[in-house]
């Protein structure tokens, strides 16, 4: 399994990025996704993740409709939209799939199987 996320950078307050991840080695339809961020000295938070149970999205409670996870399931790819960036989004953003394609609160809680070396996103003020 091989996660490679790319699309990060230097962006100011309000501003918006576009993070890509480009998976390989496992099958988007059995396979949980999701995106991970931790900020330096901070723990982990679970951003986002799509269960390949029911195909639904769900997301960390301070995401709060500013960011939107989707994925192209024939190419092997997830994307985070990141909009109205503030500086405490700064973190590095990393992609991750479980085995179980379901149960992603508990993933968003917990984290995942695999996962890729993460992106860095920086928000000035």
């Amino acid at each position: 399994v091989q996660l490679v996320e790319s699309g990060g950078g230097l962006v100011q307050a309000g501003g918006s990025l576009r993070l890509s991840c480009a998976a390989s080695g496992f099958a988007f339809d059995d396979h949980a996704i999701g995106w991970f961020r931790q900020a330096p000295g901070k723990e982990r938070e679970g951003v986002s993740c799509i269960s390949s149970s029911d195909g639904n999205t769900y997301y960390g409670d301070f995401v709060k409709g500013r960011f939107t996870m989707s994925s192209d399931n024939a190419k092997n790819m997830m994307y985070l939209q990141l909009n109205s960036l503030k500086p405490e989004d700064t973190a590095g953003y990393y992609c991750a799939a479980d085995r179980y394609g379901s149960s992603c609160q508990s993933h968003l809680d917990y984290g995942m199987d695999y996962w890729g070396k993460g992106t860095l996103v920086t928000v000035s003020s």
